[in-house]
């Protein structure tokens, strides 16, 4: 496929047609033409009608709406998945297709769902009430500014909705509420009872009875069990307990019901009393293909874009994730990265993940005082596997009350994923799906080392370095790296990173990487009281065996570049130090 660029851009050459993936339009530079796009990538839209209008790459998942609603009899649908995989654009897109109010047949024209079931469509399509509403920005530092964003939600869901109260035959007292719900004046049983109160009144207008659809519903709950705050935890879930159990427990304004979230939340703790009700998790072969993007579907992407050489560069950081028998790739990834990588060839994958959320969870596990699951972080770290039993009903409250909760939470969440295909009884085999989310684990592991460094065994490394006991200090040095969690693929920005943070944790100001001589040396500590410094160079060796060689390579690399000729002014005592690292051994030597 024939491409250029202009501007910067790339614009891919289809069948004589020339398409950019921008929302700009720019002029063919050999033939002074307008060129156009057919699609384009858009990031952070996730309103259904509106991405399409947008002329959005849409990865088709329409075929949701009739599994769901053809083969499937569920009240209730609850999809638990990691966040950005999806669920919110779902959701939209059922939306779009059942809301009465609408004409989606443009929208959906071409789709799946209409080449593949017109006839479902003819019944389905635009023939129904739909109440549609986000839980994912009701948060806040106290239980008060929470409820405060929760109440703007649903004033929101009734704006969107005024015509309801116009309505003649809507009762009065129906109305009130409505009105008290939308001027943000509602009472806490008006705010349970909401969605209820406005499926009653859309019922009474249509006829029919309404499709209710809440994303992100456990949001308001894992904010406040972040808080540490119970009492806010306490009055945050009798809210949403509320809300739930009111609108989805034997509700005869109810056709069906669709819930979306990371986690299962116990049917005692929120869904008490709910009938027919199913949850489909990662572990669920049943919709497994419909949130992520499956290695077809980036194939097809990539080939659209003509970036087909950044396969396995997407597939080595956004791959790796197996829900139920479907492996897929993060799409909010994979769509971050091709848009960036349109505008410079050359962009390297950046950790886009991490950003749209708190990581938590994975920083309360990594932190957990009352076990230590270091060893097996150590494993995952280093490209292994570990196999655990895994508790699909979980309570935010009890996440951190026990390691299997803790490693439940994190396959839900997608800091981990299952390693196969299998789980057997309750147990299964994870991993780190790849190359993005081992970042966050390595990052959150550092900020713990760096955290619960023994003082003791820093103090004596210190000492050991200015009396010149090279035997001591790598005796100590070894021992602070054995309280640590090590993975293969440490570097030596490691270890260079680890030492700066063992001499600033004491109050010295390291300089690193300075320029001396004919290059970059790696740390330099100085004594400005007893006028001494250190230089350290740092080498990562490939054995232990090796250890001590590489120590001598370092001294010698200070040498040959002359980091030792250059004395700071009024400084009087020098010492050079060479030190390596095998994984979690050290050696440190002392130059004569």
């Amino acid at each position: 496929m024939p491409n250029f660029w202009y501007y910067g851009v790339r614009a891919v050459v289809i069948n004589k047609d020339y398409y950019i993936a921008s929302a700009m339009n720019f002029r063919n530079p050999e033939k002074g033409e307008q060129i156009y796009m057919e699609k384009m990538i858009v990031v952070g839209n996730d309103i259904f009608d509106e991405f399409i209008k947008e002329d959005g790459y849409y990865v088709d998942k329409t075929e949701l709406i009739y599994e769901l609603v053809a083969e499937s009899r569920n009240k209730v649908t609850l999809f638990t998945r990691p966040r950005r995989f999806g669920k919110t654009l779902a959701m939209s897109m059922m939306e779009c297709f059942f809301d009465i109010r609408r004409d989606s047949s443009k929208i959906f024209s071409g789709k799946d769902i209409v080449i593949d079931h017109p006839e479902f469509c003819s019944k389905w399509m635009n023939q129904y009430p739909v109440l549609f509403i986000s839980f994912k920005d009701v948060e806040g530092l106290n239980f008060n500014d929470a409820y405060e964003m929760l109440k703007k939600q649903i004033s929101g869901l009734c704006i969107k909705n005024s015509y309801l109260a116009e309505y003649e035959n809507i009762d009065g007292t129906d109305r009130d509420t409505f009105l008290r719900l939308k001027n943000k004046e509602a009472t806490l049983a008006d705010i349970k009872g909401s969605l209820d109160t406005l499926m009653r009144m859309m019922k009474t207008v249509y006829g029919k009875p309404v499709i209710l659809l809440i994303d992100e519903y456990d949001v308001p709950l894992s904010k406040a069990a972040e808080s540490k705050n119970k009492d806010y935890y306490k009055q945050m879930l009798d809210v949403i307990r509320g809300i739930m159990s009111i609108s989805l427990k034997t509700n005869e304004f109810l056709k069906f019901a669709v819930v979306t979230g990371c986690l299962r939340i116990s049917k005692e703790s929120i869904f008490t009393g709910v009938n027919n009700f199913a949850c489909y998790s990662v572990n669920s072969k049943k919709f497994s293909r419909y949130f992520g993007f499956t290695q077809e579907e980036v194939e097809k992407l990539l080939n659209a874009f003509g970036l087909s050489d950044k396969m396995e560069l997407i597939r080595k950081w956004y791959d790796g994730y197996i829900f139920g028998n479907t492996e897929v790739f993060c799409p909010w990834d994979v769509v971050s990265y091709v848009s960036a990588a349109l505008y410079d060839e050359d962009e390297e994958p950046q950790n886009f993940w991490a950003n749209t959320s708190s990581n938590a969870i994975l920083d309360d596990f990594v932190n957990h005082s009352r076990f230590d699951a270091s060893e097996k972080f150590e494993t995952l770290l280093n490209g292994g596997t570990i196999t655990e039993d895994i508790c699909e009903e979980l309570t935010y409250d009890g996440i951190v009350d026990s390691e299997k909760n803790l490693w439940s939470v994190m396959l839900m969440t997608g800091y981990v994923s299952k390693a196969d295909k299998t789980v057997t009884r309750g147990r299964v085999k994870l991993r780190i799906p790849n190359t993005e989310i081992a970042g966050i684990f390595k990052d959150a592991v550092v900020e713990r080392f760096k955290r619960t460094m023994d003082v003791g065994n820093v103090d004596a490394f210190i000492t050991a370095m200015w009396n010149r006991d090279e035997k001591t200090a790598s005796e100590m040095l070894s021992d602070i790296l054995w309280n640590s969690i090590s993975y293969f693929d440490y570097g030596e920005d490691y270890y260079h990173g680890m030492l700066n943070g063992i001499f600033t944790s004491r109050g010295f100001s390291p300089d690193s990487n300075d320029e001396a001589g004919l290059g970059r040396l790696d740390l330099r500590i100085k004594d400005r009281g007893k006028r001494r410094f250190i230089l350290m160079e740092f080498k990562r060796s490939k054995s232990e065996k090796e250890l001590d060689a590489d120590c001598d390579e370092a001294i010698r690399q200070i040498i040959d570049n002359g980091y030792n000729t250059v004395i700071p002014e009024g400084y009087e005592q020098q010492l050079v130090y060479g030190i390596a690292f095998y994984a979690k051994k050290a050696k440190v030597k002392l130059m004569i």
